[in-house]
């Protein structure tokens, strides 16, 4: 029954998006399709559809794929129940991670692989989620107006000196609810809550807009500070000339280099608990975390890669060398409810 339906839903056209036949055989032809594995991802990256592409040709395996919010997603599995199509869950942050945990829809997984690829404090302990790549959140100033002193750290965001100067995302933005549950996890709930209010009290205006407006607005001088991810900012350095003059009019602080390190979260994927493909999900994340496909996260999207000894892009390295945060991932997540709290009463909408 499961595989009728899985049958249907591939070559019906109702959702997942992948050729019904197979490649033909014949000197030079790619390996011919010999099984399939379902995709449901958040992340909407074109250069993933060439990784897809790639894993197909190396094995032979067919890649399906359902793109939608992370949240949306989750729930659409558990929806689904023991007949969701699903094999893997590919999301954007530490959070949905754990959010995807916390609704009972991953099972662990053992491989030794992905154990030796992967960093501790990137993967699951339990197996349930692996890092494929990785993101820094960094402070940006206005260069024009020169480098705030005394701004080094995130507790340094709180100082009445910078009054009126920053500019911030709103805090339902999962990437700001991981930062301020990192500082949880280092500081307490306490100073925590203390330095959201801090920030909040030194904003120049409302909170709005997403990483790209922040970059812009401190870049046209709108605001002097704000946070946002690496692989943002260095997109502006591999674009046209107008692109190329808001990065050069940014720059660039790695928070916290004296301490813990600079928050770092991830993109991440893990085996759906009712997978109908399993072996073959377990063999495309392990791809995943091989040389060739986290090339395709760092020079396609300038991210960092998650697996260990390999290194960024230029543009990503050109933002400058830094210490990571080696706070588990898995800790980030666990942090998420107490930190939506703290805004709330921090007034930081």
């Amino acid at each position: 029954m499961k595989n009728l339906l899985l049958g249907l839903i591939a070559c019906a056209g109702l959702a997942l998006t992948a050729a019904c036949s197979q490649t033909p055989e014949g000197e030079g032809a790619p390996v011919p399709i010999t099984g399939e594995v379902n995709i449901y991802s958040s992340r909407h990256y074109d250069t993933d559809l060439a990784l897809y592409d790639d894993f197909t040709k190396a094995t032979g395996i067919k890649v399906n794929r359902i793109e939608a919010d992370a949240d949306a997603l989750i729930e659409r599995i558990k929806s689904e129940g023991e007949f969701s199509p699903a094999d893997i869950l590919i999301t954007v942050d530490a959070g949905r991670l754990w959010r995807a945990e916390q609704a009972g829809v991953l099972a662990p997984v053992g491989s030794p692989v992905l154990r030796e690829r992967i960093p501790e404090h990137l993967r699951h302990p339990q197996g349930l989620w692996f890092g494929l790549s990785t993101r820094a959140r960094i402070i940006i100033y206005n260069k024009a107006q020169g480098k705030p002193e005394g701004l080094a750290n995130y507790a340094d965001l709180a100082n009445p000196k910078f009054k009126g100067q920053i500019c911030m995302r709103s805090s339902s933005n999962i990437y700001n609810i991981s930062l301020l549950s990192s500082i949880i996890a280092h500081k307490g709930a306490a100073e925590a809550e203390k330095w959201a209010k801090g920030v909040v009290a030194n904003f120049k205006q409302p909170p709005q807009g997403n990483d790209t407006s922040m970059i812009e607005a401190v870049a046209a001088g709108e605001c002097r500070i704000s946070i946002v991810n690496t692989y943002y900012l260095a997109r502006y350095d591999g674009g046209d000339a107008k692109q190329k003059a808001i990065f050069d009019a940014v720059g660039v602080i790695f928070p916290d280099q004296a301490g813990t390190g600079t928050h770092v979260n991830i993109s991440g994927a893990g085996v759906v608990k009712t997978a109908p493909n399993r072996k073959n999900a377990i063999k495309f994340l392990e791809y995943l975390t091989s040389p060739s496909a986290q090339r395709y996260f760092a020079d396609g999207n300038n991210e960092y890669p998650a697996a260990a000894g390999l290194t960024a892009n230029s543009a990503v390295e050109q933002l400058g060398s830094f210490k990571a945060d080696t706070l588990s991932a898995a800790e980030i997540g666990k942090g998420q409810a107490e930190a939506v709290k703290i805004f709330d009463r921090a007034g930081w909408n």
